[in-house]
């Protein structure tokens, strides 16, 4: 038991002596260490070099430099206009969705910019607001009505004097086929007569159904003359204000340009609708009258349809004058007709060479191929009615695009141009004595 503690206490020497070597080699690798330069010494975040055997490797490129310049505009322009087609398409649909609230409110619109001057007229006058906007408004619609109601009439009326015509007109066209170096024989023309009688009594469902779905195009067409009629109403009485609001929904960085292409729109859509109203007359009035001395019946119904399609451009003209060459044709002959052609063709070449450049000007000046492409345009997106509204549609947009743009060059062209320079101003001696201002009377409210 004695030998026990002693043996201990050797352990524990030798364990001491065995911890302080170890201390002294960990400051002697410490030391070796620090004598080395710090760039000698690899970080643990580096990654050590290739051996000078590995073979060399080129850094590939970036992906967005590997491609041509072309075709990085390319495609910057095409995801671009995807989403402008993209835009366009719901657009269309949405319209195509409301179209008729689209085409009374525009109906409205071109009202409203032939029947506006009126209504400041009136008011310079010295008529109140409301009562200038319910005299023209009444006196407009009025006129519109009456003229539609004369239309009816002359159509009942001449009816049945149309229908004898007709009747005459086909027989003889029927002699004249059986005298023709055609040899129609007249067993083919009967042939041709009862199929076609065959057709219509086979089809009556699809006739009936036809009339029908007339009906409910009568029934739309009430539905937008009332609504034209309350956007005019509120378009003539409060445009100013309602112009106003329109603009507090535009961005304010865009409000300015905006706010001054508004009105530059208006007059140009204004000078349109005064200008086409004033050629659609002229052609309606040397027409008719030519159809008149003609001695074609119907001359005046006719002179109001050349009236009402004298605002479908280029299309319109061509419509109205093949329906009274036709109409010529049919109930007073072939020379009839080729005077009405002769008077129709004269009265256009005036209108397109003399008329139009005179009256609408500048103004709304649109290329050809742009007008027929709008016409054609609207026509397949709304019908009748869209091939109205696509040329205003095509001159103000034109109108506004070239404001914009002017507007954005006179922009930038201030924001690039340094302001001028505050001129030196020569220090002046103060005055030693200021005078005493005058007198000046006091207002009897004391402002």
């Amino acid at each position: 038991m004695s030998t026990l503690p002693g043996w201990l206490a050797g352990l524990g020497a030798g364990l001491t002596r065995i911890s302080e070597r170890l201390d002294e080699r960990r400051e002697a690798a410490a030391d070796d260490v620090s004598d080395v330069p710090d760039a000698a010494v690899p970080s643990p975040d580096t990654v050590p070099p290739p051996p000078a055997y590995a073979p060399s490797i080129a850094a590939r490129p970036d992906p967005v430099a590997a491609i041509p310049w072309g075709i990085r505009v390319a495609a910057e322009a095409g995801w671009r206009l995807l989403v402008l087609a993209g835009t366009l398409w719901v657009l269309m649909r949405v319209i195509s969705a409301v179209q008729l609230v689209v085409l009374a409110f525009v109906a409205a619109l071109l009202v409203t910019a032939m029947l506006q001057p009126t209504v400041a007229r009136l008011k310079r006058l010295g008529l109140p607001r409301g009562l200038a906007t319910a005299v023209t408004a009444i006196a407009g619609f009025v006129i519109m009505g009456l003229v539609g109601w004369f239309v009816v009439w002359q159509v009942m009326d001449n009816l049945d004097n149309l229908s004898d015509r007709v009747r005459d007109g086909i027989e003889e066209l029927k002699r004249w086929l059986l005298d023709s170096p055609f040899h129609v024989t007249e067993s083919q023309i009967n042939d041709i007569a009862k199929n076609l009688s065959d057709t219509i009594g086979t089809n009556t469902e699809e006739i009936t159904s036809a009339g029908l779905q007339g009906v409910t195009v009568m029934v739309e067409i009430l539905t937008g003359i009332l609504l034209a009629m309350f956007s005019t109403l509120f378009l003539l009485y409060d445009g100013k204000r309602i112009w106003h609001w329109v603009l507090k929904l535009v961005p304010e960085q865009a409000r300015e340009g905006v706010a001054g292409a508004g009105p530059r729109a208006w007059r140009t859509l204004t000078a349109y609708v005064r200008g086409t109203v004033i050629v659609a007359l002229i052609d309606a009035i040397f027409i008719g009258l030519g159809i008149y001395f003609l001695d074609v019946p119907m001359a005046v119904p006719l002179a109001v349809f050349i009236f009402l399609f004298a605002f479908i451009p280029l299309v319109g003209a061509v419509v109205s004058g093949a329906l009274a060459v036709v109409v010529a044709l049919v109930t007073q002959g072939v020379f009839t007709a080729l005077m009405v052609l002769i008077v129709v063709l004269a009265v256009q070449q005036l209108e397109g060479h003399v008329l139009q450049p005179f009256i609408l000007g500048r103004a709304v000046r649109v290329h050809p191929l742009a007008v027929v492409l709008a016409v054609a345009a609207g026509g397949l997106t709304a019908g009748i009615g869209g091939a109205v509204v696509a040329v205003p549609l095509v001159a103000v947009t034109n109108t506004v695009v070239g404001y914009l743009r002017a507007y954005g060059k006179e922009q930038a062209a201030l924001r690039s141009t340094p302001p001028p320079a505050a001129p030196a101003v020569e220090a002046a001696p103060a005055p030693t004595s200021v005078p005493a201002p005058a007198t000046a009377p006091v207002a009897e409210d004391g402002v």
